[in-house]
């Protein structure tokens, strides 16, 4: 693409926008013009982008103008009211929230994993819920090999899946249980300090939570492979940064545990950490910060026939939120689809 590139992060005062405009930064990306929106509430602040800081502008529909591409971080409600405007006035979206994700004419995008997808998209491009991210990054390369037929998960996902408000959770109720005082539950329906909640968002009438409905759904719709069953657990957890899961894969085709750990230590965007014997697997506190997605205790599962168990963290915040919208937005770049190809797909 030779004209310079116009780009925009809306909710960019959030965790994830703070962190899409640090990535966007620290990865170069090649954006001429730099804009950040948000509600009129945050109209007027400032965020940081290197050295300097952004004024924040009103997020409203007429503002993509001249806007080339504009990654969204601002929630389903906004995005499903102002994703339209954005593609409408030709400018690309890559949206963060839940909205576009299942939606037939919006790419569900892991750039390691399914970047064909996007020589389709209309306009609107869905970035993966986070733990779903981690997941498809280290088992396609095991999908490629052997066929899976079936994932079990349990994922351990830290309190900043919730955003601010459930850090701050967190701290409130670890100075409250020190200081012998009974902790307020605001966000979580029971306290989270020094526990566990097998609850993540609502529960739906199966029985099972929107989350864990979400990493069935998308990681089907990124496979583009229907045969794949997947059953998850999402668990919260008193960790600040990085979702952690334990991952039990079926497969058509026998892979061993060392080939899997060699696929793995090839794959784009993983990074191998196993050695039991030197007490050598990932950690959420370890990794925080960084981009890979870690994959340790890979072992095979003695109780079925063609099982392999294994353990992956990520940041969520990184790789499971900015770093992949960001990745989406590099590959637009590469594949030269900085463009909508019908501005009318989405009624505005």
């Amino acid at each position: 693409m030779s004209k310079e590139l116009s780009v925009a992060v809306v909710g960019a005062t959030g965790a994830v926008g703070r962190e899409m405009l640090k990535t966007l930064h620290d990865r170069k990306f090649p954006a001429a013009s730099m804009r950040v929106f948000a509600s009129a509430r945050s109209a007027g602040s400032e965020v940081p982008f290197g050295d300097e800081n952004l004024t924040v502008e009103e997020l409203k529909e007429d503002v993509f103008a001249g806007i080339d591409i504009a990654v969204f971080s601002a929630g389903g409600a906004a995005s499903l009211k102002f994703s339209p405007c954005a593609a409408h006035a030709g400018c690309v979206v890559v949206d963060n929230s839940a909205a576009w994700r299942m939606d037939g004419r919006c790419p569900l995008v892991v750039p390691e994993v399914n970047p064909q997808h996007l020589e389709k998209h209309q306009g609107i491009i869905a970035n993966p819920n986070c733990s779903t991210i981690q997941m498809v990054v280290a088992l396609k390369p095991v999908h490629d090999a052997a066929k899976i037929k079936r994932i079990v998960v349990s994922t351990y996902q830290a309190v900043s899946g919730t955003g601010q408000k459930g850090i701050e959770e967190l701290e409130r109720q670890v100075r409250d249980l020190f200081n012998g005082r009974d902790p307020e539950n605001k966000v979580y329906p029971h306290r989270i300090a020094f526990n566990v909640l097998p609850h993540i968002d609502v529960f739906l009438e199966n029985d099972y939570t929107k989350e864990e409905m979400k990493m069935v759904n998308e990681t089907v719709k990124i496979f583009a492979d229907p045969s794949v069953k997947v059953t998850a657990t999402c668990a919260r957890v008193p960790v600040f940064y990085g979702h952690s899961e334990s991952v039990n894969v079926q497969t058509e085709k026998k892979i061993t545990a060392k080939e899997a750990r060699l696929l793995l230590s090839r794959a784009p965007g993983v990074f191998v950490y196993d050695n039991p014997r030197e007490n050598m697997y990932p950690l959420p506190a370890a990794h925080a910060g960084e981009d890979p997605v870690f994959v340790g205790r890979i072992r095979e599962d003695e109780s079925v026939e063609n099982g392999l168990n294994m353990w992956i963290v990520a940041d969520n915040v990184r790789k499971g939120a900015a770093l992949n919208a960001v990745q989406i937005a590099e590959e637009l770049l590469r594949r030269d689809l900085v463009r909508v190809p019908d501005r009318n797909a989405f009624t505005p």
